[in-house]
């Protein structure tokens, strides 16, 4: 029979006790707050992230191919590549998709208001299902007629709304050139991705409208998006990408695009680390008391162990048992607390962010079974393994002085 397990247990749930009681449900309860903490921050920040950056990678796509050219303005210089680069493009490990675009500046004039905006041109073999998935009113671009197509618009809530526009309204925009161009559009759609740095810019459009407005063939794009299967080798398939490419074309993926959203997030990860760490501290500590609290309370107990020749090995074993059932507990609550707001905050979106501040309108939750399982052994460890320091208080004891404490 295991006596330390057995004594352990009885002192665990049959045992009576005193003073110790309240500071062990102290730190029961600062090791359930702990977890639920620690978990929601994993989650908050995985899910914030992963929204943010599902947003521009949606958009903008991974790594963008451009002519390489001196014009600072939006629209870039015509090329295109040749079918033998585009099949070692596709080629390459990692590279999941490769699609084409346009970019032209031009001017809304509707209802008394002028807008600024960058016409961003796709065409039939442009995957739309990201635009489908933030379209708030309308359909996306319907290209199974090419005439119609080239009249079709989608602009943004935030554009809509302040030149009164609804589905299916018709507008001119002009194009800046040489000579100005108008044109009529249909709006087919509007979108909202809450990403203010899209939203206040981009209008959706046919990529023939600018092929013929700038009189480009039509093989000539103004970009490739390509699509990784990987976010985390962005850096390496850049690279690899780029070795690829003829000298005059660049390129630059999502991250070096947007610098500043990137870095920003990246310091989300410094703030959950250091919760992280509070959090772990505060249980750690509030244990590390309440096993010194038991141990003192016990002192009697321990010395009548020890004069009927128990090793202090064996005692010890008894507490760190004892402190093994709490944590145990501790964890429970806390991963029955963590896991209850994590499931009604993803199937209610009931806690709110600024949306203009942090792209998102909600707070977005992310966490899987393996990290849960993960943080539950991190903790359930370290809490044992500084719980260790405070078990050596046993060797000290005098078994003559413990019998007679009381």
């Amino acid at each position: 029979m295991n006596f330390p397990y057995f004594l352990a247990k009885r002192i665990a749930i049959s045992g009576k006790r005193t003073f110790s009681k309240l500071i062990v449900r102290v730190a029961i309860g600062a090791i359930a707050l702990g977890v639920a903490a620690m978990m929601l921050s994993i989650a908050v920040l995985k899910g914030f992230k992963a929204e943010v950056t599902t947003k521009q990678r949606g958009f903008f796509g991974d790594i963008t191919l451009n002519k390489y050219d001196l014009n600072a303005s939006y629209e870039y210089s015509p090329f295109r590549l040749k079918p033998d680069k585009m099949a070692e493009l596709k080629d390459i490990k990692g590279v999941s998709s490769i699609q084409y675009y346009a970019t032209k500046a031009g001017i809304i004039n509707v209802n008394d208001e002028v807008e600024g905006v960058l016409f961003k041109g796709i065409d039939s073999t442009y995957n739309q299902r990201f635009i489908e998935d933030v379209l708030v009113a309308g359909h996306a671009i319907d290209f199974s007629d090419s005439t119609k197509a080239i009249g079709q618009i989608l602009v943004s809530q935030y554009t809509a709304s302040r030149l009164n526009l609804s589905v299916d309204d018709d507008f001119i925009m002009y194009f800046v050139q040489e000579r100005i161009r108008p044109r009529k559009f249909q709006l087919k759609g509007i979108y909202h991705t809450g990403a203010e740095e899209l939203d206040k810019v981009y209008v959706i459009g046919a990529l023939p409208l600018i092929r013929r407005l700038n009189d480009w063939s039509e093989s000539e794009v103004g970009g490739y998006e390509v699509s990784i299967d990987d976010f985390g080798k962005l850096y390496e398939l850049t690279e690899e990408i780029q070795d690829v490419l003829p000298i005059e074309v660049d390129a630059v993926n999502v991250r070096d695009q947007l610098p500043e959203i990137f870095k920003w997030l990246d310091l989300l990860d410094v703030n959950t680390v250091v919760i992280l760490i509070l959090m772990m501290v505060v249980a750690v500590v509030n244990m590390v008391s309440a096993l010194l609290i038991i141990i003192l309370e016990r002192t009697s107990m321990i010395g009548v162990l020890k004069a009927l020749g128990y090793t202090d090995g064996g005692i010890r074993s008894v507490f760190l048992y004892n402190a093994t059932y709490l944590i145990g507990l501790g964890l429970l609550f806390g991963n029955a607390l963590g896991l209850g707001f994590y499931f009604f905050q993803s199937h209610t979106h009931y806690f709110k962010l600024d949306e203009a501040s942090y792209y998102v309108s909600y707070i977005p939750v992310s966490i899987n079974a393996f990290e849960v399982v993960l943080l539950n052994i991190g903790i359930a460890i370290i809490a044992l393994i500084v719980l260790l320091i405070p078990s050596y208080l046993i060797s000290r004891i005098s078994p003559i002085k413990a019998i007679q404490f009381r």
